[in-house]
């Protein structure tokens, strides 16, 4: 297996408008970051994943791009910018910039002209379409809620946009549109970038006669049959690779919604020269129903389980994976996959320690190192994701019970990742002086960064010991794995191993003792190397506990 730094690398991703206020609006910026730059190196992480930070209308948090070469004002604009990538590198540190190519925002000058006439020349730098019957061109629901469809009065046309209707989608079939693409990917390697994460990657090639769902209400099967692994997508990323990525040592990660075992290797096998890794969805869509997020159902360990080891098997040694428990787009990992009300600490050690040892790049979002939970706010004005409140607008006007669904929103919402980054017990949390953008999850008194920095058995210690360790211990990078006990529904074994040493994490998802059986997986022949409990028995597992074990011979 080839080694790189990107595949040993441990990657922290910034939602800069939730991070840090340096300036005083509110909203987090470049300089609360560089102001946080000593914090995060120390958490032993090697690159940082910086959400968008260009000009936008912030209609999607800046996932709707009116100006890809230019840093928002609101951020601390390009001279910021340059300061923080000159200050990242001093440290040792690379940064991976989102970029957003499947579509742009409507404020953006390609779209102002293309909405102008059906002549105009960047008319087909997105997809317009006359009504079908007096309606829309056909009956695909976007991500967030209604048509993809937008109707147009200046041309009487619609156009598409899979995501908001400020979000129209970028037409790749027009070759002026890549070469845009191109250069904009160009820029930024000159800057000096250290690579690229790559939004909703998987749907830049569209089915161009845009043929009816046959399963319009399926939310999941839709995306993976009509929006997402186009027929020319993998001619598109090539291209892309082949004019810029692959003059510049880069790390490329996919978002890739709709991508599934069957065409999950096809992005990033090394012989194609496409993408270095993908994001897949089997276990962040694992709880989500025939209706999607707010329609979710139970989940059993066995089925957490199987994500692993199927895409596991899937990738190796031929690609190489992303490892992620949560991000910006998800439920913070300890409350969807943890414990917070009676095993908030060990729950969140134990999940960080799945995560440094997997095979894969890991990637921990930020916030997730102090075990920051979700937030329930008491209505939903609080509440600021276009997606969530879409959502609560059609519940609403399908006449759903509202209070269940709040219940919901404070289950599954994308707020619940992006409240204020909790440095300190001090007012909203040390993030700013003033009223922060979203208001602070009111745990902030308990849970922050300040307190953990000082009790040694923190999440927040925790995961600096666990960096240590994967770093110290190339075999979590490139070793092999198998996954010992597939249908046990409390307790998760796996071995990561090579021809030199092998090491078996023991890990208990559940609130109960577990026994162990030490002749079935021969752990008299191990010694414990780390744990999430000071006090460890060899009889069996406390709840939560997790152990990395390494066998003598």
């Amino acid at each position: 297996m080839k080694k790189t730094w990107w595949k040993e690398g441990i990657v922290y991703q910034i939602y800069p408008r939730s991070y840090k206020d340096n300036t005083g609006n509110g909203v987090g910026d470049i300089l609360g970051i560089i102001e946080k730059l000593d914090y995060i190196k120390s958490l032993g992480v090697d690159i940082i994943w910086l959400c968008p930070v260009y000009e936008s209308p912030n209609d999607d948090n800046g996932y709707d791009i009116s100006d890809y070469r230019n840093i928002s004002a609101e951020f601390g604009g390009n001279d910021a910018f340059d300061t923080l990538l000159e200050e990242m590198h001093k440290r040792d540190l690379k940064l991976v910039m989102d970029l957003v190519l499947n579509h742009s925002s409507d404020e953006h000058k390609w779209f102002k002209e293309s909405r102008k006439s059906k002549d105009n020349p960047y008319r087909d730098y997105y997809f317009w379409q006359e009504a079908k019957n007096g309606k829309e061109p056909n009956n695909w629901k976007s991500f967030f809620s209604g048509s993809v469809w937008q109707k147009d009065d200046i041309t009487d046309e619609y156009f598409l946009h899979l995501f908001t209707k400020k979000q129209p989608d970028l037409n790749w079939e027009n070759p002026k549109v890549r070469e845009e693409i191109h250069n904009i990917v160009e820029f930024w390697c000159k800057k000096g970038v250290d690579g690229f994460r790559m939004d909703v990657i998987s749907l830049i090639s569209k089915q161009t006669d845009f043929p009816d769902s046959h399963v319009p209400d399926n939310y999941g099967e839709t995306i993976k049959t009509y929006y997402a692994n186009g027929p020319k997508i993998h001619q598109y990323l090539n291209e892309l690779n082949q004019k810029v990525l692959s003059k510049y040592d880069i790390m490329t990660v996919g978002e890739g919604p709709g991508i599934d075992l069957e065409t999950g290797l096809d992005y990033v096998h090394e012989d194609r020269n496409e993408l270095n890794m993908i994001f897949h969805f089997g276990h962040m869509f694992i709880d989500n129903g025939v209706g999607g997020k707010y329609d979710p159902i139970e989940v059993s360990l066995p089925t957490f389980k199987k994500v692993f080891n199927d895409w596991d098997a899937k990738i190796y040694p031929k690609g190489w994976g992303s490892i992620f428990l949560g991000n910006h787009d998800f439920s913070r990992m300890v409350s969807r996959f943890g414990n917070t009300e009676e095993y908030h600490n060990k729950s969140a050690k134990l999940l960080a320690l799945l995560l440094f040892t997997m095979r894969g790049t890991v990637y921990v979002y930020q916030g997730d190192e102090i075990g920051m939970t979700n937030v329930a706010y008491p209505d939903i004005s609080y509440y600021n994701d276009v997606e969530t409140l879409n959502s609560y607008k059609e519940a609403l006007a399908k006449g759903r019970d509202m209070d269940a669904f709040l219940k919901l929103v404070h289950r599954q919402s994308r707020d619940n990742a992006r409240t204020p980054m909790q440095w300190n017990s001090s007012k909203n949390s040390g993030f700013s002086d003033v009223e922060p953008w979203l208001e602070v999850n009111s745990n902030y008194t308990q849970i922050n960064v300040e307190s953990q920095e000082k009790d040694k058995d923190s999440i927040l210690h925790f995961y600096r010991k666990m960096s240590a360790f994967r770093k110290a211990n190339k075999v979590m990078v490139y070793g092999d794995y198998e996954c010992l006990n597939e249908d046990d529904t409390n307790l998760y074994f796996y071995k990561r191993y090579n021809d030199e040493e092998t090491y078996i994490i023991l890990l208990n998802f559940s609130n109960k003792k577990q026994t162990l059986d030490f002749v079935k997986y021969d752990l008299a022949n191990t010694e414990l190397a780390l744990s999430n409990y000071s006090e460890n028995f060899d009889a069996f597992l406390q709840p939560w506990e997790a152990q990395i074990r390494k066998y003598k011979s």
